[in-house]
Parts: C-alpha cells; sequence; structure tokens
C-alpha cells in the first residue's frame, strides 16, 4: 500500500460533473490508509449546481475524510511552510484553475494550497475537467506538462461529438497517477483512447 500513512491534500475546482466520480476516489484512496486533507476553491464549496448542493457535498467530504475542509487563503497558505501534504491531487481541476497554475495567478483557496504545497518539491496532480482543453486552455496545460513536479491523471475526450474541445480524467487511473507521482514518475499513457 503505498498510500499508507500518506497526507493527501484532494483539491475539488468548479468542474462540478465530476465531483461524485472524485468522491468516490477519495473513498478508495481512505481505505488505502491515507490522511485526505480536503480543499475546496470558493466556486466548489459555495455554488449550488444541477449536479448537486454545496452543502451536500462540503458535508460528505468532511464527514468522508474527517477532516474539515480548507476553504480560503489563509486556511491554505500554511500548507507549505507546516508541511501539511506529502501530495497534492486536484481533482477536477478546472480549465479556470489550470489557466491560473500555468500562469502563476495565485487567488483561490485551490490555487493556493498548490503554490504552497510545491514549495516543498512535492508532487502536484492534475487530474484534468474541461470544456476547453483542446482549444483556448491547450497551452496552458502545455506548460504544466512541461513544470517541474506536475503530473497528470490520464485524460481524454469527453465527448468528441457533442463536446469535441472537452477533456475529462479517468477517475480509475487516480490512485495509481498518485503512486507513480510519489515515485517522480508520470503515469503512461496520458492520452487514452475513446
Amino acid at each position: 500500500m503505498k498510500l499508507e500513512g500518506k497526507n493527501i491534500g484532494y483539491v475539488f475546482t468548479g468542474s462540478f460533473c465530476t465531483f461524485d466520480k472524485s468522491i468516490e476516489e477519495v473513498k478508495k484512496i481512505i481505505k488505502e490508509k491515507a490522511n485526505v486533507i480536503p480543499i475546496m476553491s470558493y466556486h466548489s464549496y459555495t455554488l449550488d449546481t444541477k449536479f448537486g448542493e454545496a452543502q451536500k457535498f462540503i458535508n460528505e467530504i468532511e464527514e468522508i475524510t474527517g477532516n474539515k475542509i480548507i476553504h480560503s487563503i489563509q486556511g491554505a497558505e500554511p500548507i507549505g511552510p507546516k508541511k501539511m501534504t506529502d501530495i497534492m491531487i486536484i481533482a477536477p481541476a478546472s480549465g479556470n484553475t489550470i489557466a491560473k497554475l500555468a500562469n502563476d495567478i495565485i487567488d483561490t483557496p485551490a490555487t493556493m494550497a498548490a503554490k504552497s504545497h510545491l514549495r516543498n518539491e512535492n508532487p502536484l496532480v492534475i487530474a484534468i475537467s474541461t470544456n476547453n482543453g483542446l482549444s483556448g486552455n491547450a497551452i496552458n496545460i502545455g506548460k504544466l506538462l512541461n513544470m517541474r513536479n506536475y503530473y497528470f491523471v490520464p485524460f481524454k475526450q469527453d465527448n468528441p461529438i457533442t463536446k469535441p474541445r472537452s477533456i475529462v480524467f479517468d477517475s480509475q487511473y487516480i490512485i495509481k497517477t498518485l503512486e507513480y507521482a510519489l515515485e517522480g514518475k508520470q503515469i503512461q499513457p496520458i492520452l487514452l483512447q475513446l
């Protein structure tokens, strides 16, 4: 069990359609005997959407992890200085968050958590979920693919017919990606076939 005893920062950002998949992966990570520190962006913490109510997600995540959610910049800033995380994953990583990370814009709990975590040279795993991954955000994904300490959960086109520029992570690879990243390796292939 490579995740046993690890402190894993688990960040949720505003790609709400993948929250249920992501929460299921949190449950699996807990079964691996890891400590999950939940973090939410402003929008993921406060917005109700057609995919669910924010308070329901908050309650479920806090119950599963046994930890309070970090949901402010002030709460996220100590992650690095206090060495709170061995590895961090942003799942889902929205296009907005990917763009901010690629351009060093630190103005949300999610981006502050990532920045603070990275100061310790620890791995940051990105689980992409964005409608513009094969258009406007492709350049930002390319930047992150070339940055040190960034690792990607394998991803594929979401629905090439109705959303031809949309890409989404495959949740079944989250634990394996975390294990590889802890060894300083990128799981392959990154791009999955339909």
